[in-house]
């Protein structure tokens, strides 16, 4: 038998919303999409030298704005650089636009 999920009682757009919302709740991450924002593209190195984290602690956050797609890397030689997944940016923007304009019509 197939495990049961309550994930199964939302549509698609709920869950990724979720699972965006979830990735943009630390603010170490709203943090580095603006450090990302500010160049196309960048390396670990140069997010870990703007705050004052760890360049694992950086990695892992990076992991999880990838997770979901709101950023993408590219492996140059030895470095991995990241930068903003502007297609997934534009999604997130308008399923967040399209929700508060919902809720704020009740």
């Amino acid at each position: 038998m197939a495990a049961y999920s309550k994930k199964n009682h939302f549509n698609t757009e709920a869950q990724e919303l979720a699972e965006i919302s979830k990735a943009l709740s630390h603010p170490v991450r709203i943090q580095i999409l603006k450090i990302l924002t500010e160049k196309d593209i960048c390396k670990c190195g140069e997010i870990v030298e703007r705050l004052p984290l760890a360049q694992s602690t950086i990695s892992q956050h990076l992991k999880e704005l990838k997770r979901v797609g709101l950023i993408k890397e590219d492996i140059e030689g030895p470095k991995v650089c990241y930068g903003i997944n502007k297609e997934m940016m534009k999604k997130a923007r308008s399923a967040f636009t399209d929700l508060f304009t919902y809720v704020c019509k009740k």
